[in-house]
């Protein structure tokens, strides 16, 4: 086997391989086993309230959680990622669902599944890097907005049947149906918000959501509340292992499908290789990103034969597992193996939860999904970028994710082509991200290396720092042997920056914060200078520093670095 063959292969190695050869002990089990425990408790309510929002029984959810969890924790790329259902499917799921049946989705899933798998060995996922921020934030915002609108039934206890698909024609429905808004319903879902809300304020470690199935639960039981519940509506749980389920698959209209199993693959690879990006930053590790696609395309097949949901990585869940102390995919897959036994002992008692309260977990995760600083930032940027979101959530919102999803790229290409053609003369020649020394500027500023106190770092940045760029910070301070004490970042020939620059500016700032090193931004020019003050970007005592040309950054570097 050629050299280029490992190295193709070792892209695709799981993390849990790579776990068990450096060695896995009984202390690292015993933290794996709590941490896992931990998430399991968190979606259990979360698995089961994501699938009735989708439009199918709640079962489904938690064979999602238990199946595809495991297979993503035991083949993906990052050590630390949890998988399972997340809010980003529900608009499509249920779309699908109501359009093409269960059996519908069974296909789409698998079709995704493939799809992932194929993406991950052609190497795509570091294409997803090259995603505009303003469409990340747009379609997630949009996805937040049709989560609240379509948990609006189910909180206010409407008694109404179908719920419709289209935003417009669900509202006018909620107009002509809220006179026979139930009481019992609107005070549990009052009650499971104020329990969420006061336990994140004043206990955040406790699992608010839990707790608040249990007292609406408590609550609905003890005072015979007539409040809807998962025993009413779906009957009682299965108390059995998940098994092979197909219903019948419509192969016949497998074209009119690829839409959707497109956008379901596209939602599970950005999704999934975010929580991967985050997970790195909070553990310092790194992740595999082509192996964690094939490892989301194997959990989406994996649940498909199951009878389950379309699943990919999980950035709260994969939170909650890092900071209860997991480190290793044991982690994952122990969770899973939680819920299991979770769902044969307890499925004779979810029959009494109602759904008010599944309903008031869903209206927070859309509340925590719409980002709403991060979209109110964005509407500071350049028009180019305020625009890419707005018609990115507008189309989310009121059409068609897919069709959301490909108009806001394709636009954000034509912004960045405008962008281009108006700092061509500026960028010319100039390469993105390079040692001070290897620059042109070097023979007018001579040797500046030699320049460089001791603990001192310069790079220099030029041309435009836009969303097909800014990626290039991500591992500028991997580059160093030994961190500095200070780095300097040179940006007097960056001519112009967009959103998406200006978070790749937050995320290295954050990340130099982390490690201990103070981060100076020298020579920024009138469009960056602009950009960045109305993003928020602004000064932090001992952490990042603005100077306006490089002679003012050495002497800053030299008082810092002492």
């Amino acid at each position: 086997m050629s050299s280029f063959d490992r190295q193709y292969l070792r892209m695709f190695e799981p993390k849990l391989f790579t776990v068990l050869r450096e060695g896995y002990g009984l202390q690292a089990f015993k933290a794996d086993a709590i941490a896992g425990l931990t998430v399991a408790i968190v979606a259990l309510p979360l698995a089961m309230a994501l699938a009735i929002a989708s439009g199918t029984t709640p079962e489904k959810g938690l064979h999602t959680a238990i199946v595809a969890g495991f297979l993503i924790s035991a083949f993906g790329g990052s050590r630390v990622q949890i998988g399972g259902p997340t809010a980003a499917f529900i608009p499509v799921v249920f779309v699908v669902i109501q359009t093409f049946g269960y059996g519908g989705l069974i296909l789409c899933t698998l079709l995704a599944g493939l799809m992932l798998i194929a993406a991950g060995l052609l190497r795509l996922g570091t294409l997803m890097k090259y995603m505009p921020q303003p469409v990340i934030t747009g379609f997630t915002a949009g996805i937040a907005v049709s989560i609240f609108s379509s948990q609006v039934k189910d909180a206010l206890g409407l008694r109404m049947d179908e719920v419709p698909a289209e935003f417009f024609e669900r509202w006018a429905a909620y107009g002509k149906h809220f006179a026979t808004t139930q009481p019992a319903a609107l005070a549990m879902t009052v009650l499971g918000l104020a329990v969420i809300v006061g336990l994140r304020r004043w206990r955040p470690k406790w699992p608010g959501f839990l707790i608040a199935l249990l007292a609406c639960t408590l609550a609905t039981t003890l005072f015979a509340l007539p409040a809807e519940t998962i025993g009413t509506r779906f009957g009682e749980l299965p108390a059995s292992l998940p098994s092979f389920d197909f219903p019948r698959i419509p192969f016949e209209r497998t074209f009119e499908l690829l839409p959707s199993a497109f956008t379901i693959a596209f939602l599970a690879g950005v999704e999934s290789l975010l929580s991967a990006v985050v997970a790195d930053g909070m553990t310092g590790g790194r992740h595999r990103s082509n192996g964690e696609l094939v490892a989301q395309g194997v959990a989406n097949v994996g649940s498909a034969l199951f009878g389950g949901l379309p699943a990919t990585g999980a950035i709260a869940r994969t939170a909650t597992n890092i900071r209860s102390g997991g480190r290793t995919p044991v982690a994952g897959m122990l969770h899973a193996g939680y819920l299991l036994l979770f769902m044969l002992v307890l499925a004779p008692l979810m029959r009494y939860v109602p759904l008010a309260a599944l309903a008031a977990v869903l209206l927070v995760v859309a509340w925590n999904m719409s980002e709403a600083e991060n979209f109110r930032n964005t509407l500071s940027a350049p028009w180019g970028d305020r625009l890419v979101l707005l018609l990115t959530f507008f189309l989310t919102v009121l059409l068609d994710l897919t069709v959301a999803i490909q108009a806001g790229i394709v636009l954000a290409a034509f912004v960045f082509m405008f962008r281009m053609a108006e700092a061509v003369e500026v960028s010319s020649g100039v390469r993105m991200i390079d040692d001070d020394l290897q620059t042109g500027d070097a023979a007018r500023d001579g040797d500046q290396r030699a320049k460089l106190p001791a603990g001192v770092e310069a790079y220099q940045i030029g041309g435009p720092l836009f969303f097909g760029a800014a990626n290039r910070l991500d591992n500028l301070l991997d580059q160093f042997f030994e961190p500095p004490k200070v780095l300097i970042l040179r940006m007097r020939l960056v001519p112009v920056i967009d959103a998406s620059g200006v978070h790749a500016l937050k995320k290295l700032a954050g990340r130099c914060h982390r490690k201990g090193i103070v981060l100076i931004v020298s020579g920024l020019q009138e469009q960056p200078n602009r950009v960045i003050a109305k993003m928020g970007l602004e000064d932090g005592p001992g952490e990042l520093h603005f100077a306006s040309n490089f002679e003012r950054a050495l002497k800053m570097a030299e008082s810092i670095a002492g």
